[in-house]
């Protein structure tokens, strides 16, 4: 759903992550919202994007891998790619609200 053409360059890994960051899972909350938002084809696109193997931007989402200088650009990437998702979920659900109450006649 995200489009994510050409912003590696915009995105800063440092505004994101800080210091402490590194070393360790993500947090379960943004593992959570990156799960709910992010697809498959989302992981796959970072991976070629990013040069992080889609494996690792996985196991660093699922948190069974840590966050590493190395992928925080591919997950900076995936929480953009979630961001972008959200919005159109939102949209997709606020569209199917009205075309189900209109069929219940609610």
């Amino acid at each position: 759903m995200g489009s994510i053409k050409g912003l590696g360059p915009f995105l800063e890994k440092d505004s994101i992550f800080t210091e402490e960051d590194y070393g360790k899972p993500i947090s379960e909350r943004l593992s959570q919202v990156l799960r709910r938002n992010a697809t498959k084809n989302d992981f796959a696109n970072i991976a070629i994007q990013s040069n992080v193997s889609f494996s690792t931007i996985r196991d660093v989402v699922y948190r069974t891998n840590s966050l590493t200088k190395v992928n925080a650009m591919a997950i900076s990437l995936l929480i953009h790619a979630a961001f972008e998702n959200s919005f159109a979920y939102k949209l997709q659900s606020e569209a199917d609200i009205m075309f189900l109450s209109n069929l219940l006649k609610v």
